[in-house]
């Protein structure tokens, strides 16, 4: 390298001078290696490595490119067994010590000196910050001398370049006072305190800390209360230190949205409409219609987007949405959404059902198993939020923000509405979705499809798409239903629905049938069966629809007669050809056949015993051992016994004929009487005198007498008398 007397002059460089005519003098005195300049001007140009070794040294470090850690040394570094112990803060002073060391090399090898004066050279441009270094070099040394410098190339020639990895901040960590006291419990309740309530002050943690522990010892020896200072010193280490173990106890949501780690899969779609997710959220920007909800439908595969803005949340919002994007798009396999009302609600999921859509729920409070339409929504709301009118910020603290400025715009004198503007109305702010979802979303290179846009993604990917060719028969399928659930009993009155009737002549009393109701004319009710998959007819509420109810009852009676005979008819038909004089004999005839089919298997047999029986063998032992005659005497003893006068004190338990046997003998006389039969005169007489009795009097008052027999009975009384 040659440099000219003016360029070495306007260096000044340490052992020569800063005139071009004194550089010249020395040049020629010394004897340095020159040729001829090209420049325009002429003159001489002089060798580097001719100039003394001081002033080469100083060129050196001067114009050596930026400070940078040599790859032999970072390799060298990471080979080492103490490297794997090495943590970030301790290989970051390491690595600034490395690059320094190299840079001190460079110097010796460029200039052509000793390490002894290239040490030199580079510290005093260190410290005097004439070295292009980078700011974390910087910032890990300070100041540096060649005694430094001497020592770490010891180490870095003896294989100890991890010596160098020096963590002040971690040497110190955990020996203050509030780390040790208590056995470090007083740390735990200062950690404990923040993540409680992270507003309060170090006064308040302070005078909590002094409340709740009566003595603070270090090592078992009391020590008296820390001032502020050393409070703050520490909280502030400790915010940074356990920051992701305050922010989970803090905040759980967050914690999970942006500190826990989470698995990235490129697409866990292998197909378009595989899977789409829903979700929704309210606005960030307010319309002259109220802050509305905008409903968003992912599809995962192609990333395509497409959004609903609704008033509320609700299970009609989900059905057309769903509309919207199957129209656009075709029918999914699966929707996931979470576990809100209006995706979880009867009709939503009714709707999944009558679609042939497989319907999947998140885990309560696990927004990231949805992660994508969540990202998805907040790139919709940064994206395009933003740019409109109304946009009333992100969060509480961005709304705070705009209206402070709103409030300092009524300082200056301005319009408030120059500040902020409520300008769109809701169908508008569709309309502006539509078209960035559409113009700016879908033609945007998404990294989850490695660099193409959600637009190439659905162009290019290969397989079939299920349609609807009939759209009036989703239309029907979101139709809003009867009541919650749709279901409704019919009655002879029809179906009542909202205390309106409505009547069909296909409705059957008593039958369970899903209802589903005419959004433009509530006059008219949609009837399926009970699962909702036949449609059975339209039932109409003739106050509502408009029509005389009179006729209206009347034709529906007429309909429901004219399929009652027609169902029946052939049941009729056969009734006729059946005759219930067969009923007795087709049982029987089939009780003979089933008998006839039956086997009996043999169960195993116990012989059964009592006194009884063990008495009964005993005498027909007797008989069959020819005992006979002893027999014969008892049976005539018995007989003999049985025709003795009864015993006196023997009172039978009932009388020989009862009430109401004596009445049925009478009215028995009295009918042979009727019918002119013989009756024996003893009879006659026993019928006359029980007819005086006041038990025939009863009895004839509850029962009444044969007809003819009065008569017929007197005439025979009084031929009984005469005779």
């Amino acid at each position: 390298m040659f440099l000219s007397a003016a360029e070495i002059a306007a260096e000044k460089l340490p052992g020569l001078s800063s005139a071009e005519r004194a550089v010249k003098r020395t040049a020629k005195k010394q004897g340095w290696q020159s040729r001829p300049r090209a420049g325009r001007g002429g003159g001489l140009e002089y060798a580097l490595e001719s100039l003394p070794a001081e002033a080469r040294a100083a060129y050196v470090g001067r114009h050596i490119e930026a400070v940078e850690i040599p790859a032999a040394m970072a390799r060298e570094a990471a080979s080492e067994p103490e490297a794997s112990s090495v943590s970030a803060g301790a290989a970051d002073a390491r690595d600034a010590r490395l690059a320094l060391l190299g840079q001190a090399e460079r110097i010796a090898r460029e200039a052509g000196v000793g390490h002894k004066r290239a040490d030199r050279q580079l510290c005093d441009l260190y410290n005097t910050s004439q070295l292009e270094v980078a700011p974390w070099i910087k910032a890990e040394v300070k100041s540096l001398t060649p005694r430094t410098l001497a020592r770490w190339r010891a180490a870095a020639k003896a294989g100890h370049k991890n010596k160098l990895a020096v963590n002040r901040a971690a040497a110190r960590r955990g020996t203050g006072v509030l780390d040790r006291a208590n056995d470090g419990q007083l740390r735990t309740y200062i950690l404990a305190l923040v993540a409680k309530q992270p507003h309060l002050t170090t006064h308040h943690i302070r005078d909590l800390v002094a409340d709740a522990f009566a003595q603070i010892t270090i090592a078992g020896n009391p020590v008296a209360l820390p001032p502020i200072r050393t409070f703050q010193a520490a909280l502030k280490s400790w915010r940074t230190t356990f920051r992701n173990e305050i922010e989970q106890i803090r905040n759980p949501d967050g914690y999970k949205s942006a500190i826990r780690f989470s698995a990235r899969v490129a697409n866990p779609a292998l197909r378009l409409n595989e899977i789409w997710q829903i979700d929704a959220s309210p606005a960030d920007v307010l319309t002259t219609d109220g802050r509305q909800t905008i409903y968003v439908c992912l599809d995962i595969f192609s990333r395509r987007m497409i959004t609903l803005v609704s008033a509320t949340p609700r299970a009609a919002a989900v059905g057309l949405l769903i509309r919207k994007a199957i129209l656009a798009w075709g029918v999914p396999e699966r929707i996931k959404t979470d576990n809100g009302s209006d995706f979880i609600a009867h009709t939503t999921r009714r709707l999944f059902a009558a679609l042939g859509i497989d319907h999947e729920t998140s885990a309560p409070f696990s927004p990231e198993q949805k992660g994508h339409v969540e990202r998805a929504i907040g790139t919709l709301q940064r994206g395009l939020m933003r740019t409109l009118e109304g946009f009333i910020g992100h969060s509480v603290a961005d709304r705070k923000v705009i209206e402070n400025r709103k409030a300092f715009s009524q300082r200056l004198g301005e319009a408030p509405e120059d500040m902020f503007q409520v300008a769109l109305s809701a169908a508008e702010l569709q309309a502006k979705l539509d078209a960035w979802c559409a113009d700016v979303y879908g033609t945007k290179s998404n990294d989850g499809l490695k660099g193409r846009t959600p637009f190439e993604a659905a162009a290019m990917a290969a397989g079939s798409i299920r349609r609807i060719e009939d759209v009036r028969a989703l239309d029907m399928l979101l139709a809003p239903v009867a009541g919650k659930n749709g279901l409704r009993t019919v009655t002879k009155t029809g179906l009542r629905i909202n205390d309106s009737h409505y009547l069909g002549g296909f409705l059957n009393v008593g039958d369970t049938v899903f209802v589903r109701m005419d959004a433009h004319d509530m006059g008219r009710a949609y009837v399926y069966t009970e699962d909702g998959e036949t449609y059975l007819g339209q039932a109409i509420a003739p106050e509502l629809a408009g029509v005389d109810p009179a006729k209206a009852i009347a034709m529906a009676r007429a309909e429901q007669k004219r399929r009652h005979d027609e169902t029946m008819a052939e049941v009729k038909r056969t009734a006729r050809k059946i005759k219930a004089k067969d009923f007795a004999g087709a049982i029987h005839r089939q009780a003979l056949a089933a008998q006839g089919k039956l086997i009996e298997f043999p169960k195993p047999v116990e012989a059964h015993d009592t006194p009884a029986l063990a008495a009964a063998r005993d005498a027909h032992t007797v008989v069959e051992t020819g005992h006979a005659p002893e027999i014969a005497a008892l049976a005539e003893k018995l007989r003999a016994e049985e025709t003795k006068a009864p015993d006196v004190n023997v009172t039978p338990l009932r009388a020989a004929e009862t009430n109401h046997q004596l009445w049925n003998r009478a009215r028995a006389l009295e009918a042979r009487i009727a019918r002119r039969e013989f009756v024996e005169p003893d009879e006659l007489l026993w019928l006359g005198s029980f007819r005086e009795g006041s038990v025939y009097r009863g009895f004839l008052a509850v029962y009444g007498a044969l007809n003819g027999v009065a008569g017929e009975i007197a005439s025979t009384d009084e031929a009984a008398s005469s005779s």
